[in-house]
């Protein structure tokens, strides 16, 4: 049985690696349009390759999706996270779990993975064809036909597994699918603003930040850059109000709560501190542990606060406005940036023309989709290649099947 797999990334080397072991019948061609493959994986996690989240319960693990988080959850309790320790670690790519539950290899760096999986297609003689971009692929008498520029492949089965390419989600849609037109779904948000200019590098561990007039919010570690306001808060914003905000055309008002308290419960810090710190000049330390001595001045000024001023001296007006600054500071926002070199977007196959058991299109039978060409995305972490993994093992199942 034939085989052709378009895209020569981490979700195609998977399913043809787990389709090959399962099937060694199976005869499998891997088309990769560029002339080096698997170059997301080489730059994910700044190169080091984040390959999954330490998050073991299936429930758990959907929430960190945006779009697909109903349609993951049979298919976490298949082939789940620990499932991907035990995949790499059998194949002596031993993982290990950072502080905030990332996974890397060992070895710390892409490499690990990217030979771990070339040397399984060079021993379980898989094609691996590269400079072959896909310039059609349609059924004829039950056969899938591809054609590149120079040749024809003709297959029994056909993976697509292109990531966000425009161009094949375009022939997807010839054959009748429905294509959810792309936003970015991961980006840092373009802030201009006197209170964090020249601050790039401050963060804030448990910031709290809604957009205004939505219902978007996310707490958690807050970074400054010299373009605006990222860091996991930020970024995970970014993903579950992928269409909201590009609806706004990235421009809104972005709310942050420095440090995640009421302003009636900070106000009353604040108060007591102007009374034990009464003598003391308010901007020589930052009173919060959380708020770096830059930010913190930075506040203070667009309180109306003088720097050399003391604690006893504040009155009521500046005391509210500080409160006002350290948990209701708002941000015009405009514009987006990438994060780091990981571009990610929502759209894709819609999945309501998916069958979540085998990852086969509803309308064609052998044709199937996994990776980020489905309508699928998730926050920073490890969680997009999680689904890649997930939906390689499902897909190499039903690949294997006479």
């Amino acid at each position: 049985m034939s085989i052709v797999i378009i895209g020569g990334g981490a979700a195609g080397f998977f399913t043809a690696i787990n389709a090959k072991e399962l099937n060694p019948d199976l005869d499998i061609t891997i088309l990769e349009k560029g002339k080096d493959v698997l170059q997301k994986v080489r730059i994910s996690g700044g190169g080091r390759c984040n390959v999954t989240h330490a998050c073991f319960a299936p429930k758990e693990l959907t929430k960190f999706y945006p779009r697909g988080n109903r349609e993951l959850l049979g298919p976490f309790h298949q082939f789940m996270t620990g499932d991907t320790f035990e995949w790499f670690e059998n194949r002596g790519v031993p993982l290990k779990i950072e502080d905030d539950n990332r996974v890397f290899p060992e070895a710390n760096t892409s490499q690990a993975i990217i030979d771990c999986f070339q040397k399984a297609v060079e021993n379980l003689n898989i094609k691996v064809l590269t400079n072959r971009g896909v310039t059609s692929f349609y059924q004829q008498d039950s056969k899938w036909v591809i054609n590149t520029k120079n040749e024809e492949f003709i297959a029994d089965k056909l993976v697509i597994a292109a990531g966000s390419s425009k161009k094949i989600w375009e022939m997807s849609q010839e054959l009748g699918h429905s294509i959810i037109d792309t936003v970015p779904s991961l980006f840092t948000f373009n802030i201009k603003d006197e209170r964090i200019t020249d601050l790039g590098g401050i963060s804030v561990p448990n910031a709290t930040v809604n957009i205004l007039d939505t219902k978007l919010e996310n707490y958690g570690p807050l970074l400054i850059t010299h373009w605006g306001l990222s860091g996991p808060a930020i970024l995970k914003l970014s993903a579950f109000g992928a269409r909201i905000l590009a609806e706004k055309n990235y421009k809104y008002e972005v709310e942050v709560n420095w440090l995640s308290k009421s302003s009636e419960e900070v106000l009353e810090e604040l108060n007591q501190l102007k009374k034990t710190n009464a003598k003391k000049q308010i901007g020589l330390k930052s009173p919060f542990t959380e708020i770096p001595r830059r930010l913190w001045e930075r506040l203070l000024i667009a309180s109306s606060i003088k720097l050399n001023q003391n604690w006893a001296d504040l009155n009521k007006n500046q005391l509210q406005k500080l409160a006002t600054q350290l948990t209701k500071a708002t941000f015009k926002a405009e514009g987006k940036s990438t994060f780091k070199e990981e571009f990610v977007t929502a759209g894709g196959i819609d999945l309501k023309e998916i069958n979540f058991k085998r990852f086969e299109s509803k309308l064609h039978k052998n044709l199937f989709f996994i990776g980020e060409i489905l309508n699928i995305d998730a926050v920073t972490g490890g969680f997009n290649f999680q689904n890649a993994w997930t939906g390689g093992y499902i897909c190499a199942n039903a690949l294997a099947e006479e």
